[in-house]
């Protein structure tokens, strides 16, 4: 390998773990944010942190494309981006959770008021005393699964 093509490697190396760490401390950030049940505040960095993301999911197909571009970065800097990359993959794994623990919580909510709403109407009835349909609640209320 030339000593242009080590130089390079050993940029790109580096470049790479420390998009990484910095990815890795925003995820961690915003799952303390999830877990302390403040999801507004993981929300004020979620422009940051999508970017972020999308780059460091380009640089990882770039490398997973053509790994010999990393080839010639010496022995201990790649070791510094797979511990990286291993403490972003638990990390990672902690934000899912919270994510996930954080849409079940929302889901409930929205389903507890949407009972409590319905209940709150009564029984419609078709028809009144006199013969003529009575009207009803002319609110509606819709649930949707998806979050």
């Amino acid at each position: 390998m030339t000593e242009a093509a080590t130089v390079n490697a050993r940029a790109r190396v580096r470049q790479l773990t420390d998009l990484t760490t910095r990815l890795t401390a925003r995820l961690s950030e915003e799952s303390k944010a999830f877990e302390a049940r403040r999801p507004h505040d993981a929300a004020a960095t979620l422009a940051e942190t999508q970017q972020l993301a999308n780059v460091y999911r380009r640089e990882s197909a770039q490398v997973k494309a053509d790994p010999s571009v990393l080839a010639a970065a010496p022995a201990s800097d790649r070791i510094l981006l797979v511990q990286a990359t291993e403490a972003f993959e638990a990390v990672l794994s902690r934000h899912a959770r919270a994510v996930e623990a954080a849409r079940i919580i929302s889901e409930g909510l929205v389903k507890t008021i949407a009972a409590e709403v319905a209940g709150q109407r009564g029984a419609p009835s078709a028809y009144g005393a006199s013969g003529h349909a009575t009207q009803g609640d002319g609110r509606a209320v819709a649930f949707n699964r998806k979050a």
